[in-house]
């Protein structure tokens, strides 16, 4: 492959997606592998406007609100395409937690399809592995309201959200040919599913 490969992570909260990523990094590394861990709300430089715009969605819901947030954060991993992924040595595996917007954009009033067409039309890279990382939304849903900061979602806030975010991860998961991972068992399983994907990802490139 003469361009970096480029891993995303996507699931609802709570989840242990962050978590999962460290893990895989550290395998990848010990394997001798170059990773790069980008983070998409820290690259993108029009960051505070779009969360001022979520703000304003979560006050005043509307479809129309909700396409200007898809559409603000399609616009900035079309930045994010353009401006960082192709300054990331050729040799490298990229790692990002989340690309697509997770919980903002998954079970509301824009279809997922419709928000893929955004990005797609866009030029916003596709990834070369996707994976979306789900548990038993109780699971989830305990898991980030135990964390020190708690939820921290200005649009999560009850189970049956979590519930709906859950089961529109697995059919995108499904629809678009994600590797789905079950983060439900051990760490370490996961994290092997994760990193032997990826090594597949490499022997069918190269």
């Amino acid at each position: 492959m003469n361009r970096p490969l480029f891993v995303s992570l996507d699931g609802p909260k709570g989840t242990g997606k962050t978590t999962l990523l460290e893990a895989v990094t550290q395998v990848l590394r010990a394997d001798g592998k170059k990773v790069i861990r980008l983070c998409e709300k820290k690259s993108d430089p029009s960051r505070a406007q779009t969360m001022a715009l979520v703000n304003h969605l979560v006050r005043n819901p509307s479809r129309e609100l909700e396409l200007g947030v898809c559409e603000r954060l399609a616009d900035s991993r079309t930045w994010i395409s353009r401006h960082v992924l192709p300054r990331q040595p050729a040799d490298s595996i990229i790692l990002i937690d989340r690309w697509y917007p997770s919980d903002a954009a998954f079970r509301r009033m824009v279809p997922f399809n419709e928000i893929l067409r955004l990005n797609l039309e866009r030029e916003v890279r596709v990834p070369d592995l996707h994976v979306g990382v789900v548990t038993d939304p109780e699971i989830s849903w305990a898991r980030a309201a135990a964390r020190s900061r708690g939820l921290s979602s200005t649009v999560m806030h009850r189970l049956e959200e979590q519930v709906a975010s859950t089961l529109a991860f697995e059919r995108a998961a499904a629809e678009q040919g994600w590797l789905l991972c079950r983060n439900e068992g051990t760490l370490e399983a996961a994290t092997m599913q994760v990193a032997c994907a990826i090594h597949d990802v490499l022997r069918l490139a190269g």
